[in-house]
């Protein structure tokens, strides 16, 4: 049986502006690129099955993450 913790290996491809930019993003939350990638999508999952939408109705407005999954 798998462990529940265990993790698919996915390429991905990115642009170079958004790799840099998800790299910058990634460093000021003091997380590796794949571990923001992992956070961001995780959110927008959890988005999605609390709303049936990944994005909030007003984009300009920050979406509503509960942080206290995250050790934060």
């Amino acid at each position: 049986m798998a462990e529940k913790n265990t993790k698919k290996q996915v390429p991905l491809r990115l642009s170079d502006k958004l790799y840099g930019d998800l790299m910058r993003w990634a460093e000021s939350d003091f997380r590796s690129v794949n571990g923001q990638i992992e956070y961001l999508l995780t959110e927008c999952v959890k988005q999605w099955k609390k709303s049936g939408k990944y994005v909030s109705e007003e984009l300009d407005s920050p979406p509503d993450f509960d942080m206290s999954d995250f050790g934060e």
